[in-house]
Parts: structure tokens; sequence; C-alpha cells
């Protein structure tokens, strides 16, 4: 794993554009179109107001109106998200024309009026308006309907009549809502608005949906109906854009002539807002998500990370398609709200419309894996194209982090199985990837599949060391060995390397140091489980449901992360192999202590007590939670005694090993 991972060390490349040549390689009216997909799923999880405010930010780019369109995936089928969108459709008439008429940044309402960075005399009536939409729609997901005073018009109204109540999130007919049309709507200014459009996808019981890589399927065939913009951006429903010239930037790359004409995309790299000041979860990913990435960006490119990258539509088409509509040269004459657009549009979100095709497979994004992201930028390099990352200055994209323990080692538990099926599937980076990309590239894509295996070392190095310790047993080389030094270099050259690239990356020591104890946990956790559920998996015993990061923040929560206190909170048995490892570290270094005083002999046993020590220093959150604490997101007793009685059987279980 450490040799994949300097793979990504070889070449690393940093990139600058310069936005104001761009008028040198085309005007305004050359622009391409451009299809914003923004995927949103549980109302109740990712809150509606949380999406609203993403779609907000990217209809107000400073791009032409006229060649924008945002489609709005809502898999969840929630009556409440329309409803939202309909309340943004109508605020986004005075809020547009607001932030370019004051040359607004800062264009994500939310994020806007919480900066009070400039005020101007509009200012208040335009938040009091925010704010009264933003009261409507929480007020509607909090009574879970939507009152009648809240819809001003029969053609709203009738939206709703599509909620049978035969309709549930798992079985519906596709639900297809135009909320605004570029050619017909205005702003309050009168300039032209961009295309919004709803799309909740049909789904069956019965038939695999293939999370969010079919919902971003879906939105690649309706968005291809109705505009087949030849750019495409993708975004979570809580990255909202951060910088209304992002689309310029992209168009330096994609306009320039001397760029490969194989160049396939253009990733950002994914930046949250609200990290605590010392990062207590490693919520930033700095390694993987902007260090490795930049390295990658050297080879053939960074990879896909689900979230702030711009396509050229082109590349998820193998070829012709059989309905014409969706050939990617296709030229879109009709009104999107037209009843023949429309009812193409209905046809391919239907969820028998992927029968006996390729899509999936050889068209669209990828199925085959939980993160569809990694394995479709994957498969994207090995057919030949080329991706670029851009790490501007001024983050491009910000979006929210989880701020509690739980949530953050449920996403990489998830994240763990999707790379595992990657790892081992027919396309295998190590042996398909080597072949296919170049032996480099390879190598930093089976670094990333086979992430989930750092469980094995990590969960050894946290027992085995220790148990040995507790039973006097000594099984590293003595100090005065010099094989000793091969340890303690292996040990501080990799500590120390990390360290220095996050120095050098503008990061503090404390947030490398929060970050290497992430690791820690997460190989205790995230990834072990990760890798039981896999190999449960494969061999038929159990399957793992796509589950959605919760986006819902408590106050407490939020005032416990911002003090940088570990939340626990739940009884999850996440926790156990890590607490376990804690009681286990601290009770062998006691032991160890002991036995020093008894036998006057540390040579022996230094190295065992040097990892016991350090586990210790890492655990400090973990005894403090499990002991001290009385807030309620401590550790829970249950987990506590369960730990407690782990470690004794393995204690005992060690005794007759050893």
């Amino acid at each position: 794993m450490w040799a994949t991972s300097q793979a990504s060390r070889m070449c690393p490349v940093g990139r600058r554009v310069f936005i104001e040549h761009l008028e040198h390689y085309a005007k305004e009216t050359d622009y391409p179109r451009l299809d914003v997909f923004v995927c949103t799923s549980d109302p109740y999880k990712e809150p509606p107001m949380c999406a609203v405010n993403t779609a907000l930010s990217v209809m107000s780019y400073d791009y032409p109106t006229e060649k924008l369109s945002v489609y709005v995936s809502d898999d969840g089928g929630s009556k409440l998200t329309v409803f939202a969108f309909m309340e943004a459709a109508r605020f986004a008439a005075l809020w547009l024309p607001y932030c370019k008429k004051n040359k607004i940044v800062e264009r994500c309402p939310e994020a806007y009026f919480r900066s009070n960075l400039s005020w101007f005399p509009e200012t208040d009536q335009i938040k009091m308006m925010y704010e009264n939409m933003r009261d409507r729609v929480e007020k509607a997901v909090q009574k879970g309907s939507i009152c009648h005073d809240y819809i001003p018009n029969e053609g709203e109204g009738e939206a709703f009549s599509r909620w049978t109540d035969g309709f549930t999130p798992q079985n519906h007919p596709p639900v297809i809502q135009v909320l605004l049309e570029s050619s017909k709507d205005k702003d309050n200014a009168g300039h032209t608005m961009p295309n919004l459009v709803y799309i909740s996808r049909g789904k069956s019981a019965t038939l695999p949906h293939h999370f969010k890589a079919g919902a971003l399927n879906v939105l690649l065939r309706v968005s291809g109906t109705m505009t087949n913009a030849p750019v495409i951006l993708t975004l979570d429903a809580d990255m909202y854009s951060n910088d209304p010239q992002t689309p310029l930037r992209v168009l330096c790359y994609l306009l320039d002539p001397a760029m490969d004409p194989k160049l396939g995309y253009i990733q950002f790299p994914q930046l949250f807002h609200g990290i605590n000041e010392n990062d207590i979860y490693g919520g930033q990913l700095k390694l993987e998500f902007q260090i490795e990435a930049s390295g990658m960006d050297g080879l053939v490119g960074s990879t896909y990370t689900g979230t702030g990258c711009f396509f050229r539509r082109g590349v998820f088409f193998g070829g012709p398609s059989k309905t014409p509509e969706l050939n990617q040269d296709h030229l879109v004459n009709k009104s999107i709200n037209s009843k023949e657009v429309l009812a193409m549009a209905h046809h391919v979100a239907d969820c028998n419309f992927e029968k006996q095709t390729k899509w999936g497979t050889e068209i669209g994004f990828r199925y085959g894996s939980l993160v569809e992201d990694f394995y479709t930028g994957y498969m994207l390099h090995c057919k030949g194209w080329k991706s670029i990352f851009c790490n501007p200055k001024r983050p491009a994209f910000l979006g929210n982090s989880p701020i509690n323990l739980h949530s953050t080692l449920n996403q990489l538990m998830r994240w763990s199985v999707g790379l595992l099926e990657v790892a081992f599937c027919r396309y295998s980076p190590i042996t398909f990837g080597v072949k296919s990309i170049n032996p480099l590239t390879g190598l930093c894509y089976a670094h990333y599949a086979f992430w989930p295996i750092w469980s094995i070392p990590i969960t050894i190095y946290a027992f085995v060391p220790q148990l040995a310790l507790l039973n006097c047993a000594s099984i590293f080389p003595k100090a005065s060995d010099p094989w000793f030094l091969l340890y303690i270099f292996l040990f501080l050259g990799a500590y120390g390397q990390e360290c220095l690239e996050f120095m050098l990356a503008g990061e503090t020591i404390q947030r490398w140091w929060n970050n290497q104890r992430m690791s820690t946990i997460r190989g205790l956790s995230s990834f072990l489980f990760g890798l039981v559920e896999y190999l449960l998996k494969f061999i038929g015993i159990s399957t793992f449901g796509f589950n959605v990061t919760s986006k819902v923040i408590e106050e407490e929560q939020r005032k416990r992360y911002n003090q940088g206190i570990f939340e626990f909170g739940v009884p999850s048995p996440l926790f156990l192999p890590m607490t376990t490892a804690a009681v286990i570290n601290l009770v062998s270094f006691l032991w160890g202590i002991v036995q020093v005083f008894k036998q006057r002999e540390l040579e022996g046993l230094f190295t065992q007590m040097l990892l016991a020590g350090f586990a210790i220093v890492n655990c400090w959150p973990l005894y403090e939670a499990m002991v001290l604490r009385t807030d309620e997101g401590k550790m829970p007793v249950k987990i506590t005694l369960i730990s407690i009685t782990l470690a004794w059987a393995l204690y005992l279980a060690s005794s007759i090993a050893f």
C-alpha cells in the first residue's frame, strides 16, 4: 500500500488559468451550453433547502443564462422537494439580478447572508424573502405535507396530483416538472432565466435502480432530450458553488486549442465549509482529495470524485444511440415544455428503459460499485480519456462534512465496500488498469481501490504486539539490535513524509496529527467492517444498501464539534474495535512499566511499549469519552462494557497462544 501511494508522488502538477484571456478564444455567444445535474435523495437526511441553495448558486453563474440548464434529481420522489424548488424558482427571479447587479461573489443565499460581507439597499428585502421561503419549506418538511396557502396557482397544484396513494419512494412512475424555461421566464430585471427542471425517475420494487449512478444516467438521458448541452456539471445536493466564474475556468481548458482532444473532464477538489479549526475527523481528506489528486494530474488526470466535475457529454457515449434524441450531436429545437419533448423525457426516465441496453456498462455512468464516481472515472481513463485537476485559490465548490464520528465512519464504510468491488472486479486496477492506462496510473487507482485493506496491518499492530506484551513475550528486535533501526526508520519516515506533505500544503501540525489519528480509527472501524461486509456480500450472505449520509445537524452536536470534542453518542458496533484496542493498549502499557521495574529490562519490550504508548496518545479522545465526559456525545456505557469484556477475552485467548 505504501508503494502504490508513491505512484501519485512521481509527477505532481499545479495549474493556473487566466480567465481574462478567454475572450481571445471565444465570445459569450460562442460558449457551449451547460447542463448542471444536482442530485438529492431523502428530504429528511438531505434537507431540501440544502439542494435549493446549491441550485441557486449555479443558476446565478456568470454565464449566458439562455445556455444554462439546471436539472434536479430527486431520488426520494418527494413532493416536499418539488415544492422547495417551486419556491426556489420564484425566489430566483429576485436573487439572480441582485447577484449580477451588485457583483456578488458568494452566490449561495445561505452562505451569503451568513457571511454579511456586503450590504446594499435592497439586501434586507432579499434576505427577508429568502427567510420566508426557508420557513415555508422547513415547515412543510416538519409537517410532512404542504399547506394549500403555499400553492399560489392551479398549475403548481396539478403537479402534486401525481403523488397518489400508491406512490412510494421505491415504486412510482417518472415525474418531470419544468419549473423555469429560459425561452419564456424572465427575472425581475427582465433578463432571461436559466432552465430549471425537477426529475424523479421511475422506479419499480422488482427492478434494480443502481443508486446514484442510475439517477445520473436518467439525468443524462432526460437532459439529452431537452437541451443536450455538450458540457455537464455534476453536483451533490450539499455542494454549492463558491465562485460564479467557475464555468469560465473550465472553458479555459475546453476551448484551448493546445489542449489534448481526449480531455474528458475537469475535476475540482471536494472542500468543505464548517470544518472546525483542527479538523478532528480529517473530513477534508487532504491527502486523497488534493495532494494525491495533483499527483495523478501529472499522469493522465485525477479521478472523478462524484461532485464538482465538468464533463464533455461525449465521454459517456460509446457510439450512436438507438434513440436518436440521445445522440450527443442531437440538436434540440423545441420547447422543453412541449408535449413531444416531455413525452420523450418521461420515456427515457422510465425504470424499464435500460432493459437490454448498454447503459451502465458501456454508456453513461458505470454500474457495479457503490462508489460509482470512482469506477466511472477509472473506466473513462481505461477508455483513453484524460482529465484535469483544477484547484484554484478560491474554492470552486464547498460542501457539508459530517460533524459526528458515526456518520463519518458510516460513509467511509460504504466507500470501502464500493472500492473493494472495483479492486476485485474483472477490470481490477492492479491488472487491467496497469495495462490499459499506464503502470503509474494503474498503481494510483489500485491504491484507492485497495484502501480498505489498510485495516489488516492496522488491526494487527493495534492488538498483537500489545497482547504479546501482556504475556511478557518480545516479538520485535531489541533496541541494541541493528534491525531495530529499520523499524524506527520506517515508522518515522512514513509519518514524517505525511507530515511534510501536510505542511507544504499549508496545513498545521495539529491537523496532520488529527488526520493520522483518523487513519487509525478508519482502519479499526470503517475499513475493517467494510472488508468484512464485502467478503460476506461476495459469498452471498449479506448485501450492502446505499445509505445517504445525513446532512441534518443538531445544535448541541455543532457546539461540541466546534470545541474539538469527539461525538460518539450512539451504541454503534463501529466503535467496538477501536475502544477494545484502546483498553488493551492502556493495560499493556501499564503492565509493561510494571515489568520494566520488576525485571530492570526495557530493551526487549521497548518497541512494543513504544507502539502502545503511541496508541494511548492517539486514543485520548476515546478515554475521555469512555470515562471523563457526561454530555450526550460521550461513549455509550454499553460499548465501554462490551469493549472491556472483549479485551479480557482476547487476553485469555492470547495467553494460550503465547
